[in-house]
């Protein structure tokens, strides 16, 4: 048969988000023997049965889209007339009009094939929402690795060299910030600028040191009343415990970060940090 040489499915088209089919191509499947003239005729006899919900003649730029996308959608350029499409219930309603010996079986296989695209459309539907779904879980595990790598490099160490006197200011005002109640630093030479950068944090801060100026300490408490000093001896080197749950070592004193090459690293082992707390007397 006719419909077994031109395939029905490739000759359904999305227009308007519908799928139709051409009067060209319904013609050929109903052997109409005047062609387009014949459909088009029926249409003009019977236009109260044909609603532009089921048939409509498509315009110039959809005729032009519809040539460009498709290469079995066959349109004359030479034709006076756009062509007209038909949805599934216009093509249905068509073939209660025409007069073809083969009109009722060719219904039936168009109809056929109108239910199979709709199955496929509706499949790659729910495939293409799987594939949503999987994108969007795939973005919230790229987020969670995102913020665990960055987690991990907040674990790396960070080398400052001579002149780097911002960089290790600013970097060291993040781990402040990081706190949620209290940071501990443990420094034996503490001076004015220590101060200046605790004086831009609102956590409680506790200072383990065996040296400091006395009159810098005496002007800041009359300002800000959120840090306290205690006189212990035991530490040679330099950390800072942030909510006694976080450890830092630092190279340097605070008075002279960025004025020699010097490094701030995180310590992970637990241990460590519980062995440093134990030899704190708060």
């Amino acid at each position: 048969m006719l419909e077994d040489k031109l395939d029905i499915k490739n000759v359904i088209y999305e227009i308007r988000g519908k799928q139709v089919m051409l009067d060209s191509d319904l013609a050929k499947l109903y052997q109409c023997k005047n062609g387009t003239k014949e459909i088009n005729q029926a249409v003009k006899n019977n236009i109260e049965k044909f609603p532009e919900r089921y048939s409509w003649k498509l315009t110039n730029e959809e005729a032009n889209v519809l040539r460009s996308k498709f290469l079995t959608a066959k349109i004359n350029n030479m034709s006076r007339s756009l062509p007209r499409v038909f949805t599934e219930q216009g093509v249905a309603m068509l073939s209660t009009i025409l007069k073809s010996k083969v009109a009722v079986q060719v219904s039936i296989n168009i109809m056929d094939a109108f239910v199979e695209m709709r199955k496929y459309i509706s499949n790659n539907l729910i495939e293409q929402k799987y594939i949503n779904e999987l994108v969007i879980k795939d973005s919230k595990r790229i987020d969670i690795l995102e913020e665990t790598f960055n987690s991990f490099r907040e674990k790396n160490n960070h080398i400052f060299f001579e002149g780097q006197i911002y960089d290790a200011y600013s970097l060291m005002i993040d781990i402040f910030n990081r706190s949620k109640s209290e940071i501990i630093i443990i420094d034996n030479y503490v001076d004015k600028s220590l101060f200046d950068i605790l004086s831009k944090t609102n956590k409680e801060v506790i200072v383990i040191t065996n040296k400091y100026n006395n009159e810098d300490y005496l002007k800041y408490k009359k300002e800000y009343s959120n840090v306290k000093i205690i006189i212990n001896n035991n530490f040679h080197d330099r950390f800072i415990i942030i909510d006694r749950s976080i450890l830092y070592h630092c190279g340097a004193s605070f008075k002279d970060l960025g004025n020699k090459c010097f490094s701030i690293n995180r310590i992970i082992e637990e241990d460590n940090l519980n062995n440093l707390l134990e030899r704190i007397t708060i």
